[in-house]
């Protein structure tokens, strides 16, 4: 079986080169010798070794040859790859997700597990288990911008060890300057009776089949960590009978949620015109932004309404418009992304202050 990091040739064609990573279940990206990375078929190739063998640019360690004695060749010149970078890529979205082998026997338990990068940045990772006091690392490596990993196969007999994940995390960009982040580290708690359910496995923007995805950071912000200190939850303990001591009656504020119920905007093109022939790309982004700067016109006096508006993913273009209004025209408002069970990943949140 393929799996990053191998060494593999072409079974049709020649060439080969070290396996960086998985497009799907079936693709992997290839790094030949000048540092290129294309798609091929994972049926086109064939392991020819560990590709810890090789340097980054796909030459071999000093000491080591491909080449018989006799065989001289000119050393190619290295070139730097350069990833690709995708608009809105500069906030660190990183999720862990898993998918059935066999989606129609999810009693079987048989499951991958993939790590997601959505963003411009490589991320050296560690994906690890605790156990008790202490950690097991289960895959470690490299993943690149705005793509995804395959870490491993389990099955249902191991999700009981599954329950405590720990990944951390260092992002960095090759051959150009980047803003500088924080090293990551993330423990959470899986539930894992989510496995056993098929409505939890849902489509998604990463994978061609239904998965169940756990968000890890989201915009540069780690997702809650799973230890609390005694400390700290003493401190908790006691606010909260202070409050109640302090709080009687019944607090007025829930009866505001009820008068404000958060409003639904869907901003794609083909919910507000009926027909959009002769409109170019700009047109239909500046028509999408009227309806969104319209209705925030209409609630600027509810205080505390909440709005979504939804923008799917796409290539982020009008979300990043969005975002980029409301930091310069509504800079008062607050904003985020919108619950992710309910919205996916194309939805922003917005209160109106």
């Amino acid at each position: 079986m393929v799996k990053t990091g191998d060494r593999v040739r072409f079974l049709n064609s020649v060439g080969g080169g070290i396996v960086r990573a998985f497009q799907g279940k079936n693709v992997v990206l290839v790094e030949d010798e000048s540092g290129f990375e294309f798609p091929v078929a994972v049926s086109e190739c064939v392991v020819a070794g560990n590709g810890d063998a090789f340097l980054h640019d796909g030459r071999l360690p000093v000491g080591e040859s491909s080449a018989k004695p006799q065989e001289s060749a000119p050393t190619p010149e290295k070139q730097t790859y350069v990833a690709e970078e995708m608009p809105g890529g500069e906030h660190i979205n990183v999720f862990l997700a898993y998918l059935p082998i066999d989606p129609k026997a999810l009693t079987l338990g048989h499951y991958e597990s993939y790590l997601v990068n959505e963003s411009n940045y490589y991320l050296y990772f560690n994906y690890m288990l605790r156990n008790n006091n202490s950690y097991v690392s289960r895959f470690h490596g490299l993943v690149e911008p705005n793509t995804k990993i395959f870490m491993e196969e389990f099955y249902k007999e191991e999700l009981n060890s599954m329950e405590r994940i720990c990944i951390q995390m260092i992002a960095f960009k090759k051959g150009k300057p980047f803003a500088l982040k924080n090293a990551f580290s993330v423990e959470l708690r899986l539930d894992t009776v989510k496995f056993y359910k098929r409505h939890c496995f849902t489509e998604n923007d990463y994978f061609d089949e239904d998965a169940l995805i756990f968000p890890v950071v989201r915009s540069d912000v780690p997702e809650k960590t799973l230890l609390i200190s005694a400390t700290e939850l003493q401190e908790a303990m006691l606010r909260k009978k202070q409050d109640d001591g302090q709080n009687q009656q019944p607090p007025a504020a829930k009866r505001k949620k009820i008068d404000n119920p958060v409003v639904e905007v869907d901003l794609h093109i083909n919910q507000l015109l009926d027909d959009t022939r002769g409109m170019t790309a700009s047109d239909m982004l500046n028509y999408q932004l009227d309806k969104f700067r319209e209705t925030l016109k209409q609630y600027a006096g509810k205080k505390g309404q909440q709005i979504v508006f939804i923008h799917g993913k796409g290539e982020g273009v009008l979300r990043a418009a969005i975002e980029k209004e409301l930091k310069t025209q509504y800079k008062s408002y607050t904003f985020q992304d919108a619950s992710f069970q309910e919205y996916g990943f194309g939805a922003t949140l917005v209160k109106i202050r």
